[in-house]
């Protein structure tokens, strides 16, 4: 990768960082396996990177690429495993951010989440952050219609998780 796009990419992933910390959020339960799944998420984003055409927004590929690695990484803990990779990053800077949230009600819709399929956590975590269904669509490879449809199949999902707890 070129230093130019070296630059770009962090340019792009500093502020968008926080949503790979959603997902890292939705597919973990603990702080450890959280900060492996996203340097794993960064990882990939960082190999992919010179792939990105810009047919979407950046933050809509980087959508794809996290969820697709959390859902290959988390479906079968048994088979598949994180495996460390050697990447000379001495040439760029991306510091973590720590993502905190210590309120009640946010805790225990995250635990309602983390129950939910893989699908529907992915779902879920994009209608959190207000994205068109048919931007969801294009990220999880579906038409806008069927978004619409699994989203309301996985909002009653939800919904029947956090009134039990």
């Amino acid at each position: 990768m070129s230093t130019e796009q070296e630059k770009t990419f962090v340019e792009f992933f500093k502020p968008n960082q926080r949503l790979i910390h959603k997902i890292c959020k939705i597919y973990t339960d603990n702080a450890e396996d959280h900060k492996d799944l996203f340097q794993e998420i960064t990882i990939q984003l960082w190999r992919s990177f010179p792939g990105f055409k810009g047919e979407s927004k950046f933050s809509t590929w980087m959508y794809r690429v996290a969820l697709n690695t959390a859902i290959t990484l988390f479906r079968k803990p048994q088979k598949k495993q994180m495996q460390a990779a050697e990447i000379d990053l001495s040439s760029i800077t991306v510091e973590y951010e720590a993502y905190e949230d210590d309120e009640y009600k946010l805790k225990k819709m995250y635990q309602a989440i983390y129950e939910l399929s893989d699908v529907e956590k992915a779902l879920i975590m994009m209608y959190l952050e207000d994205k068109p269904y048919k931007e969801i669509g294009e990220i999880l490879g579906i038409t806008e219609g069927n978004a619409r449809v699994k989203m309301n199949r996985a909002k009653n999902n939800l919904k029947t998780k956090i009134s039990t707890k």
